[in-house]
């Protein structure tokens, strides 16, 4: 066995760390050369470029709408494991991330206090006023902040913000009204397509996934 190779997991239990970042080194080494990119992705690179800051809505986006409750009305949801290590990687690169949601879900909670999120609103009603309140706050001005939303209610928003992005499966309206559209749709990559794009139009991709395959 290389000695920097991994033992294999016992069979019926999830992958080690080890285990997974080395199929991460595998997938980049072996690529030949950088992936294929649409039109609609390199039209939004300069949109991309000088963002700071990553808002995002929770429901259709961060989770796939989903609402499950338990016989007790405890409500949960599921969360895709590549957009939270998509966010992480926004984090290692500098910017900074955060939801604005309209409802308030100890789920949510958990999961941002998890990615260690430094802007989290709940159970907000007027999404604008959370935006104000950031922009505030970071002293950044609207070109610098991106933010993805899927549905009517966050219009008002993804008309302000300087990158306006949508999952695959946003409605039509909020489609026509952003900069991209993923391929994916929400709790399903779409968070992890969109961290790919900032990274990439920042220069940053190919640096960040250098340092995971030299680990």
């Amino acid at each position: 066995m290389a000695p920097d190779s991994c033992p294999p997991s016992k069979p019926g239990l999830y992958p080690s760390d080890c285990e997974i970042l080395e199929g991460y080194r595998t997938m980049a080494r072996n690529q030949s050369g950088r992936p294929a990119r649409s039109a609609a992705w390199l039209a939004a690179l300069a949109k991309a470029r000088p963002v700071k800051i990553l808002l995002l809505d929770v429901d259709g986006v961060l989770t796939d709408g989903s609402l499950i409750y338990s016989h007790e009305g405890l409500e949960s949801k599921a969360f895709n494991t590549q957009d939270g290590f998509g966010l992480r990687l926004l984090q290692e690169a500098g910017l900074e991330i955060g939801v604005i949601t309209a409802r308030s879900s100890e789920a949510v909670a958990r999961r941002c206090a998890n990615l260690k999120m430094r802007y989290v609103y709940q159970g907000i009603g007027n999404k604008l006023e959370a935006y104000r309140e950031i922009l505030q706050q970071s002293s950044c001005k609207p070109f610098e902040i991106a933010y993805m939303g899927d549905d009517w209610l966050d219009l008002a928003l993804l008309n302000r913000a300087g990158f306006a992005a949508a999952p695959a499966n946003g409605v039509r309206e909020v489609q026509e009204a952003v900069h991209y559209t993923t391929e994916q749709s929400g709790g399903h990559g779409a968070v992890r397509e969109l961290c790919n794009l900032i990274l990439e139009a920042k220069g940053m991709y190919q640096e960040l996934l250098q340092s995971y395959i030299s680990r």
